[in-house]
């Protein structure tokens, strides 16, 4: 008797529980989102065809569309403004990630009763905390009004039952993850619900015309938690970032359909609530009436917003075989880097058998090249014992043959130290134009950069360091 030959409805299928990518076969790893271990067998579907059906709305010329009902409107937080892109667009799904205790509940929060009016009502779900703690950090941040409604809800069919009740122009859910549906099955935050819920809420949003804010969770690295669609199906995402230990929390544009993603949001988080920072540079700055050895300014772009950083280096006779290299906001390969083009191509041979410790103010993260020069420069006026000049700040990347090289953005980064009123500057050849009233050193390698240091003093330190080996 000849075997059956297996048909398409027959032969096993293949799927991604991260992103759910499809295949014929196993793969221990997805092509799509490059997940390890996420294909699992699920059983091919059967071949269906979808016969042509009746159109919603017919096919117009796009020179003929309507744009004015894709009209940004404020959510009454300027800086949340400045990343969105103008505000919230009616119809459009904002997801907003970020670590726990970072300040997401409090920011919404503090949104949905600043964008509630008589003719925008706003519907704020949580499925984390109960009515009453809602209330108690509304009554704390001042986040009460008439027009701003509060339901406690974990199942999808309530959440929607609520929106044909309170008819708001914008829904605040958090967090996704914590909502389900009854008619599917799995568990809250799961794959199968997620997509779900988001799906539903996101047809929701499109028919009404809501603006749809949705929390979600992130994973220990970072990554927005659950299927990789998610994001594919969002108007925007942002992620929301600080140190829980510091005041200062940014709101990033990762993918922005009626924006750019450049812009960055600065926030304050303090007792009485979150607040936005127009001019967030004094947070990251130590005012001091003279210069300390190991201190040295620098200008950083978040987006393309410049902010003024404070860079800081300490070095001490090390008691272990072994120096220490600690850092806080630095990346601790670029300051390895910055310690070995000092030692080969500065002549700096204070800092080989030395403790170093290197750190920005404010917890504010330098992790783009500009700061090099910034970090090169702390090192050396702290094995010195120098302090740098007076109201001077570094810009520029350091290679490792010692050479200062250009970086985006060098004239914004300089009318900002202008305006903050710096009268010095550091920077790589050929800066471009200069804010009037402000002296710029153009600088080609790390000796020229290292000049700016009292020679006896720099001289001194090698010379010191010998005598005690």
């Amino acid at each position: 008797m000849a075997a059956r030959t297996k048909t398409a409805k027959d032969r096993p299928s293949y799927r991604c529980t991260e992103c759910g990518w499809q295949t014929a076969k196993w793969l221990g790893r997805c092509p799509e989102c490059q997940a390890w271990g996420t294909v699992e067998e699920y059983g091919a579907p059967a071949v269906r065809t979808t016969a042509p059906g009746r159109v919603t709305s017919s096919a117009v010329p796009i020179g003929e569309v309507d744009g004015r009902q894709a009209t940004a409107r404020s959510t009454g937080v300027p800086e949340l403004d400045r990343v969105l892109g103008g505000g919230l667009v009616p119809g459009a799904v904002v997801l907003l990630a970020g670590e726990p205790g970072v300040g997401k509940s409090t920011l919404l929060l503090d949104v949905s009763a600043k964008a509630a009016s008589d003719e925008h009502r706003t519907l704020y779900v949580t499925g984390e905390e109960s009515a009453s703690q809602v209330r108690l950090r509304a009554d704390r941040i001042g986040a009460i009004d008439d027009h701003l409604y509060l339901a406690a809800e974990t199942d999808l069919s309530a959440v929607l039952g609520h929106l044909d009740a309170v008819k708001p122009s914008l829904l605040v859910l958090d967090s996704v993850q914590t909502v389900a549906s009854p008619e599917i099955d799995g568990a809250p935050g799961g794959m199968a619900q997620v997509r779900e819920v988001a799906g539903a809420l996101i047809r929701a949003s499109k028919e009404r015309g809501m603006s749809t804010l949705l929390v979600g969770h992130v994973t220990k690295d970072g990554a927005i938690a659950g299927p990789r669609l998610l994001e594919h199906l969002v108007d925007v995402v942002l992620q929301f970032e600080g140190d829980r230990h510091a005041r200062l929390r940014l709101v990033r544009g990762v993918k922005n359909r009626y924006g750019t993603t450049d812009e960055v949001g600065c926030f304050e988080l303090h007792d009485e609530g979150i607040t936005g920072l127009a001019d967030p540079s004094g947070l990251f700055l130590t005012r001091r009436a003279e210069p300390v050895p190991g201190t040295c300014l620098t200008v950083t772009l978040e987006g393309r917003r410049p902010l003024v950083a404070e860079v800081q280096a300490l070095t001490v006779d090390s008691q272990i075989p072994s120096p220490r290299r600690t850092t806080s906001g630095l990346e601790t390969s670029r300051v390895s880097m910055m310690l070995a083009v000092l030692e080969q191509r500065g002549r700096i041979t204070a800092l080989g058998k030395r403790d170093i410790y290197s750190a920005t103010v404010g917890g504010v993260k330098l992790s783009e090249p500009a700061a090099d020069l910034a970090v090169a420069l702390a090192l050396a006026s702290a094995a010195s014992d120098t302090p740098l000049p007076k109201n001077l700040v570094a810009i520029g990347e350091v290679g490792l043959a010692g050479e200062v090289r250009r970086v985006t953005g060098v004239q914004r980064r300089l009318a900002e130290a202008h305006r903050l009123g710096f009268t010095h500057a550091l920077v790589p050849t050929d800066p471009g134009r200069v804010p009037a009233g402000m002296k710029v050193i153009e600088v080609a390698d790390m000796g020229d950069a290292l000049r700016v240091l009292p020679r006896s003093r720099r001289r001194e330190a090698p010379r010191e360091e010998e005598e005690r080996r």
